[in-house]
């Protein structure tokens, strides 16, 4: 959905290194240069930064994951970088991840006028949105709570909206992950909603102006079983459902669809109280509204009646055995 063709490449929690290999497989697959792209990332865990590592070396992927394995939050390994691209699988609802008052004034805040305080979702955000350059667009995975959280995340979430950074909000299917099986939302931050012209190696694309504008999808009932018990996107899911985001960018042919996806002004979202939640906005069909009356009782009457048939059918029927058996019941 994002694209990330060219220029710099960063994830704050990059566990094995995934989203770097993922991302060059996007870039050759569409015939691009893998040379252009800089990654960068950090990762918290020993022995994961370890895998990350040797994970990208057999695959002649060179990247920066900082000199040691860190903290994102405590220990910034990129602290003046400015990204093109962010991809990333944070923890989600992360606790204690900040000691007392630490990180309190932390130039990664500034701006979004208070600190994050309660989980560290809008920690991870903000410290997406200090590293995005000043075209940089982000993808991330967040628990849903973090699309109507009050309090601090009210206060920040606001922001972004006025800041109009957010570009769109795609809530996914349950069992989609092996360590939750609930229904998570990928969010996409971009800098640059402008018009503009980009030459991709698959051809030029030209964006329409998306100011003050964010696109809502709902993917919950789109997947294909994976291993029994999980859900995951079929390679012709994954082509409508970008289609369907680079259309609404693009202006072309897109349309609000009922149960799938809804363009919302910002004026919109201000009404409900910046609220994220796709299904605030996006229209669903109540099934139960065109019933007719009448026809549903007919229909109701003639069921009763083949209720009551074969109800004295079976009362017949247990009759004739206890008959049959020398004990006749005379009611």
């Amino acid at each position: 959905m994002i694209e990330p063709y060219k220029g710099v490449i960063y994830d704050p929690a990059c566990g094995s290194g995934g989203m770097f290999v993922q991302s060059i497989k996007f870039i050759e697959n569409h015939e691009g240069d893998k040379k252009e792209v800089s990654i960068y990332g950090q990762e918290y865990t020993a022995t994961t930064y370890k895998l990350a590592k040797m994970n990208l070396a057999i695959r002649g992927i060179s990247a920066n994951l900082g000199d040691v394995p860190a903290d994102t939050f405590a220990r910034d390994q990129h602290p003046d970088l400015k990204a093109d691209y962010i991809m990333a699988n944070p923890p989600f609802n992360q606790k204690d991840w900040r000691a007392s008052d630490e990180l309190i004034d932390d130039p990664r805040w500034r701006g979004y006028d208070v600190p994050p305080k309660s989980n560290a979702n809008y920690a991870w955000i903000l410290n997406m949105v200090s590293k995005l350059s000043s075209t940089g667009v982000a993808g991330f995975i967040l628990a849903n709570g973090a699309l109507s959280g009050g309090g601090e995340e009210y206060k920040i979430r606001k922001k972004l909206i006025e800041n109009d950074i957010v570009e769109a909000i795609v809530i996914l299917p349950q069992n989609m992950f092996y360590t939750t099986n609930i229904s998570v939302t990928m969010w996409i931050l971009n800098n640059n909603k402008k018009e503009r012209s980009v030459k991709n190696p698959d051809g030029t694309k030209k964006y329409r102006n998306r100011n003050n504008e964010i696109l809502f999808m709902d993917l919950r009932e789109i997947g294909e079983p994976f291993e029994k018990k999980f859900t995951q996107f079929s390679e012709k899911h994954i082509s409508e459902i970008a289609t369907t985001y680079h259309n609404w960018q693009t202006g072309n042919g897109y349309k609000d669809t009922p149960e799938y996806s809804y363009s919302a002004k910002k004026e919109e979202v201000v009404g409900k109280e910046y609220s994220l939640v796709p299904s605030k906005y996006i229209e669903f069909v109540n099934r139960d509204e065109n019933i007719d009356y009448d026809d549903k009782m007919i229909e109701l009457q003639s069921e009763f009646v083949d209720l009551l048939k074969q109800e004295e059918q079976s009362k017949k029927d247990l009759l004739e055995v206890f008959k049959g058996l020398g004990y006749e019941i005379k009611l």
